[in-house]
């Protein structure tokens, strides 16, 4: 799906490289993922893919030749929201969409809730 093989600077460029209807379905994806992320969560490119940060990786997505995916980095997530993705083919680690068809904003926004918890759960300092 992606036009060039250069690796893009930003996700404003990657989602630039993406053909249509993937790149709407991407764009409602990334400012589901923003509404539902700390002030201080960052955009990158890492692996070639559009990632959010906060405190480790977050969540990244990316569009493929028949297929979009997100990649909530963490089997539990996808385990815990199960039941919601019903529909929607899950795989080691990721999820898959239609090119024209977004995940429910309602649930990427619980997936990134689940998300945020779980890095701050893992950077919280241990006690003796």
């Amino acid at each position: 799906m992606r036009i060039s093989s250069n690796v893009p600077k930003d996700i404003d460029e990657y989602l630039a490289g993406v053909a249509e209807p993937a790149r709407t379905t991407l764009n409602k994806v990334r400012a589901a993922i923003r509404s539902a992320v700390p002030p201080e969560a960052t955009e990158a490119i890492s692996y070639r893919m559009p990632t959010f940060k906060y405190k480790g990786s977050l969540m990244a997505f990316g569009a493929f030749k028949k297929h979009c995916s997100l990649f909530p980095m963490s089997m539990a997530v996808i385990a815990a929201f199960k039941d919601e993705l019903k529909g929607f083919p899950t795989s080691k680690g990721t999820i898959h969409f239609p090119l024209d068809k977004p995940l429910p904003a309602a649930l990427l926004k619980k997936m990134v809730k689940a998300r945020v918890a779980q890095n701050e759960e893992r950077k919280r300092p241990k006690r003796p």
